[in-house]
């Protein structure tokens, strides 16, 4: 059974990052229901005889609510078409508030609405567009009010248009302020969540954060029933470096070796930094042979690294031991394993090469 938030807005997911646009397609929803709700009291009123309204103006409510509802339905589920429907929907609310002016002069606080418009505007299409409304609405009223069965007096119309004006003044600077403290946030958020996930040397994926990755992409490819492979990355003689040129040496090395394996992978594969010399990379959608391609590509690469140390330049080579799996239920924990085994195996064979270890179906 659908839960109430699905059936105000829909299956709809968003991003990290995205917390704003949630909140704008939220207050739409929610915006856009309140609007037809209430307008259908009105005219309920309307109908019971509780209150008097124009008969054009009831067409308009109507229509006005008849549309709320549907702009609603194109929403739902729907958060590329946001920005599309709030520009529809405010015309649609514009055309309405105009519609109580004219209409129904008998209510002095009819313009109201015009004033409870302007923040939804800020929100939904932001400050140019706020800024713009803001205007549009001052001197519609001014040029408009002599064409009113009741106009506003001089000074009635004074005050509403520096009310307006405020008004539309403080949710520009409010706006704009909380939307840089929203992004100064974001950013600061994602530089901790970067910071929490990668290795502060190598800026690879740590071993925590390569592992989540790797289960994640391990669940899209057995929905999909797509094979997928795991390269298991170790530097020979990597210790010896470091007994020989020091620790920073060392650094040097590892960061030489991070920055070219990712010159070599796909935007769509994972590399993560799991031991002190030790790699890992999980390449989705990828077989026995294209996992082989990529790792002798990888391994030569860091063959002809030949990273500059003081005054000599160093030899670095590689042994890569791939694992490949296509069979359901495949864990990350076991293909990590063989994987493993195949590089202990390239190990045993001279180092500086590829093993395979593959499975059957």
């Amino acid at each position: 059974m659908p839960t109430l938030r699905q059936i105000l807005y829909g299956d709809v997911t968003f991003l990290e990052g995205e917390e704003y646009r949630a909140f704008q397609f939220r207050f739409l929803t929610v915006l856009m229901l309140a609007g037809a709700v209430v307008t259908g009291l009105l005219l309920l009123g309307v109908a019971t005889g509780i209150n008097t309204i124009d008969t054009l103006h009831v067409v308009s409510m109507a229509i006005f609510m008849s549309l709320s509802l549907l702009l609603w339905l194109g929403l739902r589920g729907r958060p590329h078409l946001l920005l599309k429907l709030a520009w529809m929907y405010e015309a649609v609310c514009m055309a309405e508030y105009t519609s109580a002016l004219y209409m129904v002069s008998a209510d002095e606080m009819r313009v109201i609405w015009y004033f409870t418009n302007i923040p939804g505007v800020y929100i939904l299409l932001g400050q140019k567009a706020g800024m713009l409304i803001s205007l549009a609405t001052m001197l519609g009223l001014a040029v408009g009010n002599a064409y009113l069965p009741q106009p506003y007096s001089i000074n009635a119309m004074a005050t509403l248009l520096v009310a307006l004006f405020y008004l539309g003044a403080f949710f520009h600077i409010y706006g704009a302020r909380s939307m840089s403290y929203f992004v100064r946030m974001r950013e600061s958020n994602q530089r901790l969540r970067h910071l929490a996930s990668h290795d502060p040397l190598t800026d690879l994926l740590n071993a925590g954060a390569y592992y989540a990755t790797c289960d994640q992409l391990i669940h899209l490819a057995q929905r999909h029933h797509q094979q997928f492979s795991v390269l298991f990355v170790d530097l020979d003689h990597f210790k010896k470096i470091n007994d020989t040129y020091g620790h920073e040496a060392g650094d040097i090395v590892l960061k030489a070796v991070s920055k070219s394996m990712l010159n070599v992978v796909r935007q769509s594969d994972a590399v993560g930094r799991i031991g002190g010399e030790e790699f890992s990379v999980f390449l989705p959608d990828t077989d026995l042979a294209g996992a082989h391609k990529l790792a002798e590509h990888m391994r030569q690469e860091i063959e002809d690294l030949m990273p500059q140390i003081a005054t000599q330049r160093l030899c670095i080579t590689a042994s890569i031991g791939i694992a490949t799996s296509d069979q359901v239920g495949e864990s990350m924990a076991a293909i990590q394993r063989r994987a493993d085994q195949a590089m202990y195996e390239a190990k045993q064979l001279g180092r500086n090469r590829v093993s395979c270890f593959a499975t059957t179906a």
